[in-house]
């Protein structure tokens, strides 16, 4: 039996931090945030070139379920919903009730950005998507891979910073998760509840992570002149789910990005392949 924890915000009938009453809500409860980091509307850029910038748009809480103990591996396939998610005190997630965040902002944060120029110049050499490339790879070789299905492939991908990192992929070229088949949603559920519960049992404790999703950016219909259009973009992007999770040896020794990482390069602890063993 589920049981809930009293007064917390996020609870059904429960007052939120800004004083209003959530709804008496019975699966997935989308909300403004609170406290966001982006706001529909930003002050203007300084005249100065150095500060130009300008950051707005907005942000929103998804809560998984009514029942404030209820974590992905113990939910029922159909009741899977999530865009990115911090999970456990040890990621700063503030709330113990599970949810995950959409963020949506008016430019491309760096990760993606970053993702976005490689999967590009992947295309434009090779005419394919990279990841999609990356995911026939992986399947062959099987070194690296956690969990997999007909539609599905969670792997310890070679690039791995984080310990126990993996990288959820379809097996078909998917540009968002809004273009996947039903079947497809039904899989990536059943995957996610198995990769999660082998995170669970890995220390046997519930396992703290960050996830989220990269896929094709939304683009206005209106073309940006500051924005460069690229012909092949939609070719060659792909969506992918990342899982970011703190530790390394046991449930209370985590990794910390310290010394080198901070001043030259993220660096590993165990190799892919060590960590798949123990997976």
């Amino acid at each position: 039996m589920y049981q809930t924890r009293p007064q917390q915000p996020t609870l059904s009938r429960e007052h939120t931090c800004n004083g209003e009453v959530n709804p008496d809500y019975d699966s997935t409860f989308l909300f403004e945030n609170d406290f966001p980091a982006l706001q529909p509307d930003a002050p203007d850029p300084d005249q100065h070139p150095l500060f130009q910038s300008k950051a707005a748009r907005v942000c929103k809480v998804m809560c998984f379920h009514p029942w404030s103990d209820v974590t992905l591996p113990l939910m029922k396939k159909q009741e899977v919903v999530k865009i990115f998610e911090n999970k456990g005190a040890m990621m700063g997630c503030s709330n113990p009730h599970p949810h995950c965040q959409v963020w949506a902002s008016n430019f491309l944060p760096n990760e993606p950005a970053l993702s976005d120029r490689c999967q590009r110049a992947y295309y434009q050499k090779h005419g394919e998507p990279l990841l999609l490339q990356y995911a026939r790879q992986e399947a062959e070789k099987k070194e690296r891979v956690v969990v997999e299905s007909s539609d599905w492939l969670a792997v310890v991908p070679y690039w791995a910073t984080w310990p126990y990192q993996t990288l959820l992929l379809p097996r078909r070229h998917v540009l968002r998760i809004n273009d996947l088949t039903t079947e497809e949603r039904g899989g990536l559920a059943d995957i996610m509840k198995r990769l999660l519960t082998k995170y669970d049992n890995l220390f046997e404790i519930s396992f703290p992570y960050s996830m989220g999703w990269h896929g094709k950016s939304v683009q206005k219909k209106k073309k940006e002149p500051h924005r460069p259009q690229f012909k092949g973009r939609q070719l060659s992007l792909a969506a992918a789910r990342s899982y970011y999770p703190p530790l390394l040896r046991s449930a209370t020794v985590k990794k910390f990005m310290v010394g080198y990482e901070m001043l030259a390069q993220e660096q590993r602890d165990l190799t892919p392949e060590q960590v798949n063993t123990t997976a």
